[in-house]
């Protein structure tokens, strides 16, 4: 459960980053800036992400298990989930904080866990308790409350477009906790040599497909030298902790435990936009909050009460 939480809390700093990184004149001042920003900011994530963790297997000396990992039938199920996450989830989410901001982009792509959770119970046969199912009612209700706040959450230049591209992030992030679960069954990999494949598919597929056949290499350069990067680079820190952690919480507990853990980020976003942005959020927010925190923590127990968990 800690590592579902952590990686929510850590996720929404990512989120709230990268939504700084994007506000920057880097990004906005040219029309092939706007155009290709978010294709651009997400490669530069995940390439940051992946470099992280190939040192760290350098480090570790664990080269001859990545291959053997990469190699095999579940190594080649977690690219998949890398794919549908990566230039499908990720994409949708950059463009969706680019069109409505950090927060709303929190809310929207956070219902990832209910249609994961219908996923999961159809191809990995994972069910859940009454009070689990009733904590994550709760949760996205919570979400869904928190949608209708009438607050100022952050800079929204196009909101039916952003939940638009909040509904392809729900599906790509759905289907990778669902893929990655399986993958999982293979005990021979472990948490990092997951994530160093997921982290290096995305960014390959970025790199090789997108942003050459959007001719966006050149931009990409020139992105690369300027002050926007820097956060894209504590975003991609944040955002490759956040993984490790969600991955690990899936090998030990589940596709629909993880991802109904995950989804607290809703909550800890508003936290850090106050913090960081300067937006005040009602108490309604904070309320609608907390119900998704504690609605997700329920959801994630297999004991009705908290003093009974393991």
């Amino acid at each position: 459960m800690r590592y579902g939480i952590l990686s929510g809390v850590l996720w929404a700093l990512d989120t709230v980053i990268l939504g700084i990184a994007l506000e920057k004149t880097t990004f906005i001042n040219q029309n092939t800036a706007i155009a290709l920003a978010p294709f651009i900011s997400t490669f530069l994530h995940d390439f940051i992400s992946s470099v992280c963790m190939l040192v760290f297997i350098t480090i570790r000396k664990e080269w001859s298990g990545l291959i053997k990992a990469c190699a095999s039938k579940s190594g080649k199920f977690i690219m998949l989930g890398a794919i549908l996450a990566g230039p499908v989830g990720m994409s949708g989410y950059v463009n969706a904080i680019k069109y409505m901001g950090p927060a709303y982009t929190a809310i929207v792509s956070s219902m990832f866990p209910a249609l994961g959770a219908l996923f999961a119970w159809i191809f990995l046969k994972e069910k859940m308790k009454p009070h689990q199912m009733v904590g994550l009612i709760c949760s996205i209700l919570g979400v869904l409350a928190l949608s209708y706040t009438p607050v100022d959450l952050g800079t929204v230049s196009n909101l039916g477009i952003g939940f638009m591209y909040g509904l392809l992030c729900c599906v790509g992030w759905a289907s990778e906790a669902v893929i990655v679960a399986y993958g999982f069954k293979d005990s021979n990999i472990h948490d990092e040599e997951a994530l160093t494949i997921r982290q290096t598919t995305s960014a390959i597929s970025y790199g090789f497909i997108l942003l050459l056949m959007m001719q966006g290499l050149s931009f990409t350069k020139q992105t690369v030298v300027q002050p926007a990067t820097g956060y894209i680079v504590m975003a991609a820190l944040s955002g490759t902790f956040s993984y490790l952690f969600y991955y690990k919480a899936i090998s030990r507990s589940g596709a629909i435990k993880s991802m109904v853990l995950n989804i607290t980020y809703a909550a800890w976003a508003i936290l850090f936009s106050w913090v960081f942005l300067g937006v005040v959020p009602s108490f309604q927010a904070i309320l609608c909050g907390v119900i998704v925190v504690i609605g997700s923590i329920l959801a994630a127990n297999d004991h009705l009460f908290i003093l009974d968990m393991k």
